[in-house]
């Protein structure tokens, strides 16, 4: 695949700044719950110009269904920005939601929430974020939401994704 061939950046500069700016976010807002808010529409920002990347460097081609849109997420994507893959599981009966659980996560590493923020700052709320906003470029409207985190003692980091509606794109009448 052609990210295969892509310069990499060093993760760990990438961790570093992500915990500085998490840190500066909790200064600023002093709300957990607004800076939880921040980091996703932070994330949904980026997810919304890094889709572009995504469909020009990946090599994959469209997916036929929701199931294959979560897949390429889990095996190709994450792994081509954050260097992990994910493993899709728990799917609903109408396969329109699932779980993406992450073995690892780049950052959250050399992390640990002190106790006031245990169980209340989804200190990864960016990735959730980055697939909303990259999906609906994609005209799929999802919610995304981590369910679980190391960082508060889950044993597995645990994203559920919920597709809400496909999108139509409504390019006007044309007859004008």
């Amino acid at each position: 695949m052609a990210f295969n061939r892509m310069e990499k950046m060093n993760s760990e500069l990438l961790v570093l700044t992500y915990g500085s700016l998490v840190t500066q976010l909790l200064r600023d807002i002093e709300d957990v719950d607004a800076v939880n808010a921040q980091l996703e529409k932070m994330g949904y920002n980026i997810g919304l110009r890094l889709v572009d990347e995504f469909l020009a460097k990946s090599g994959v081609s469209a997916c036929q269904d929701f199931r294959d849109t979560a897949e390429v997420i889990a095996k190709v994507g994450l792994r081509m920005f954050l260097g992990v893959s994910a493993e899709v599981v728990m799917w609903n009966r109408e396969m329109t939601a699932c779980s993406l659980i992450l073995p690892e996560n780049p950052l959250a590493e050399f992390v640990e929430l002190p106790a006031n923020l245990t169980n209340r700052l989804w200190y990864s709320n960016l990735i959730c974020g980055v697939l909303r906003g990259s999906l609906e470029q994609l005209q799929l409207r999802v919610e995304c939401q981590f369910q679980k985190d190391v960082l508060n003692g889950d044993e597995h980091n645990l994203i559920r994704l919920e597709l809400k509606e496909v999108m139509r794109e409504d390019y006007g009448d044309d007859d004008d």
